[in-house]
């Protein structure tokens, strides 16, 4: 149920201090980290096993072996941390309104000269996300909600739209309301693949009004027109939201 990014002509060699080098085709995987959270504060560093949350998606995403990997952030705290692990950061700006416009500005640093096509977009509090599901995101994700108790949460973004081929959907609406009616309910999961006009697009569009009531990104692009499919997959990757989440998240992480 994935699509592989193919090299369009051009193979680099990426090397970070601590890791092996790998293939990077015309890709990038950018993880925005923004510290401030209402929900769980200093999010992006809180300890999973001696290690930070950063630090954790930003390996994962390394392991997919899709590009190179960069955290873009708010935060100087959590730059030295990602720095500090081998790992590459971009400062940007506090004032961002959504994850994408924060990867976009990162994205115009780290590559000025528009050699990048595909943009991959982790979010930064997905720490158990399995890199291969990461390699598998070149589609946006779902998963058909199994827990009951997550129809009624406003922390599971729920997607729904009609099959428009095989394990696919072409999304109609994404919502933290209650999923109703006999479904099934799909679980959005927060990996986005970009073409880079595509972004370039989005990020020039202020806020719909839809996005800011519901505080969901995705919601600009439908408003706008644009057209976002979404692949199903069998897992769900636990997104932390609340210390609850955090102390589930140890003890999947072994601690």
């Amino acid at each position: 149920m994935a699509t592989r990014i193919s090299a369009c002509g051009r193979i680099d060699t990426v090397m970070r201090p601590g890791f092996p080098a790998i293939p990077m085709p015309d890709a990038i995987v950018l993880i925005p980290a923004r510290l401030a959270s209402t929900r769980l504060p200093g999010k992006p560093l809180v300890d999973l096993n001696g290690v930070p949350m950063i630090v954790h998606v930003f390996r994962r995403a390394h392991a997919a072996a899709i590009g190179e990997v960069v955290v873009a952030t708010d935060s100087e705290a959590v730059a030295a941390a990602v720095e500090k692990a081998g790992g590459r950061a971009v400062m940007t700006r506090s004032d961002h309104t959504s994850g994408s416009d924060r990867i976009y500005e990162a994205l115009e640093a780290v590559d000025p000269e528009h050699k990048v096509d595909i943009v991959l977009n982790v979010q930064g509090d997905l720490p158990t996300i399995e890199p291969t599901d990461i390699r598998a995101a070149l589609k946006p994700l779902a998963a058909v909600i199994t827990d009951p108790g997550e129809r009624t949460n406003p922390n599971v973004v729920k997607v729904s739209g009609p099959q428009v081929g095989p394990g696919r959907l072409q999304a109609k609406n994404f919502t933290r309301a209650n999923a109703t009616g006999n479904g099934p309910h799909y679980h959005h999961i927060g990996l986005y693949a970009y073409r880079r006009p595509s972004l370039e697009r989005f990020v020039g569009m202020p806020p719909s009004a839809n996005e800011q009531r519901e505080r969901l990104e995705q919601l600009r692009a439908l408003d706008a027109g644009m057209r976002i499919d979404v692949m199903i997959v069998n897992s769900v990757p636990l997104g932390v939201d609340t210390p609850e989440d955090l102390q589930t998240a140890r003890k999947l992480l072994g601690g």
